[in-house]
């Protein structure tokens, strides 16, 4: 049953893109600037990263679209000591609000990470075991972005998910609090449809 309704659903999608109005292609780059949040994760500094990749975004009515993206994105926080350094695939799946270029979108993220390291000083250490592969959030935000050309936009990444895997400690399971949080400022250029 759980194969006839993924079956129904990718035909559905499928279909759907396929009587889309317009689709086009493009690259988006900018600045990062995140950190940790959470009850676990007090006294954090945001530190600046960088994101880049590709999209899709398809026109689903004048009004609406959906724009699908794979992002290369660095994340991070800053203990004043200890520098830590996340780098993610994120896949955004993005619900945009047109109006006339300009837009509002929401949507969910997954953000697949690639390294994590831990820097001291001049020494950086792997940490990559420490923190969980797979990282569920969200997304919200505007900017101004035609079918062709540049745009502009600014977007927030929340996380649903703790960053940390969960450790025991004697007969007690551990799990902190901590989640990434960013804010993305970013241009794109796109490649009419």
């Amino acid at each position: 049953m759980k194969k006839i309704v993924f079956t129904l659903a990718l035909l559905a999608g499928v279909a759907g893109a396929a009587r889309a109005q317009d689709v086009s292609l493009g690259l988006k780059a900018g600045p990062t600037y995140s950190s940790f949040v959470g009850t676990q994760a007090p006294n954090q500094t945001y530190v600046f990263g960088f994101h880049a990749g590709g999209f899709a975004n398809i026109g689903l009515t004048k009004l609406f679209a959906f724009q699908p993206e794979v992002l290369y994105s660095q994340k991070g926080s800053d203990l004043g000591v200890v520098d830590f350094r996340l780098h993610y695939l994120d896949v955004p799946l993005a619900f945009h609000v047109n109006a006339d270029g300009l837009f509002f979108e929401a949507g969910p993220q997954v953000g697949f990470l690639l390294a994590a390291k831990a820097k001291t000083g001049n020494t950086s250490t792997d940490i990559r075991s420490s923190y969980n592969t797979v990282d569920f959030g969200y997304l919200a935000g505007l900017g101004y972005q035609r079918k062709t050309g540049l745009g502009i936009g600014l977007r927030y990444n929340g996380g649903f998910t703790n960053i940390e895997k969960s450790f025991t400690v004697g007969n007690v399971t551990v799990q902190n609090n901590i989640r990434n949080s960013a804010f993305q400022l970013y241009l794109t250029y796109s490649f009419g449809g």
